[in-house]
């Protein structure tokens, strides 16, 4: 199937009910590993609204939520430097965070977020994505703990993900036809 967002072209990569079990493995891992903790979860705007909410679903054990909204892409290029434009909003000084991610394509974004929340001092740092693009990873993190999907260097909408502000409510992932 194809579709159409503002004059570029899209095929389907993932469909939901993948997308769906994935998930749920992902928050049966998470409940298990922080069983007798009180993570937070720093969901990164605006990509991860959907698969937070539908991770935090999956979630059992205490937990807080916070959101940040950092900025590094312009239509499907990335700009190279990263805007914070809203910051943390808890303490988490000794705390067990877990950072969810829509997707980590070269990993600045992830990179500069990580260097931000160890400021802080938290107790551990996990992190967590829907999709990773390891070809065009440009940082190495030893932290990167929960993956739904590897996939290829396509340029990917839908499920949270847009095109210029485009595609977000797409519940399944399309990547970008040459």
């Amino acid at each position: 199937m194809k579709l159409q967002i503002d004059k570029k072209e899209f095929g389907l990569l993932i469909e939901h009910d993948q997308v769906k079990k994935r998930i749920r493995l992902i928050g049966t891992q998470i409940n298990v590993s922080y069983e007798k903790q009180v993570p937070v979860f720093i969901g990164v705007l605006n990509g991860c609204f959907l698969f937070m909410a539908d991770l935090m679903k999956e979630i059992d054990i205490a937990a807080e939520t916070c959101f940040i909204k950092l900025a590094s892409y312009q239509g499907d290029q990335q700009q190279g430097r990263v805007r914070e434009i809203i910051g943390l909003c808890v303490d988490i000084k000794d705390r067990d965070v877990i950072i969810i991610e829509d997707i980590v394509d070269t990993g600045n974004t992830l990179n500069y977020l990580l260097q931000k929340i160890e400021e802080h001092q938290p107790a551990s740092v996990a992190v967590c994505t829907l999709l990773l693009k390891p070809s065009k990873l440009q940082h190495k993190f030893t932290n990167l703990a929960y993956v739904g999907f590897e996939i290829a260097e396509d340029f990917v909408v839908g499920y949270g993900m847009d095109y210029n502000g485009l595609g977000r409510n797409l519940k399944d992932i399309y990547k970008a036809c040459d």
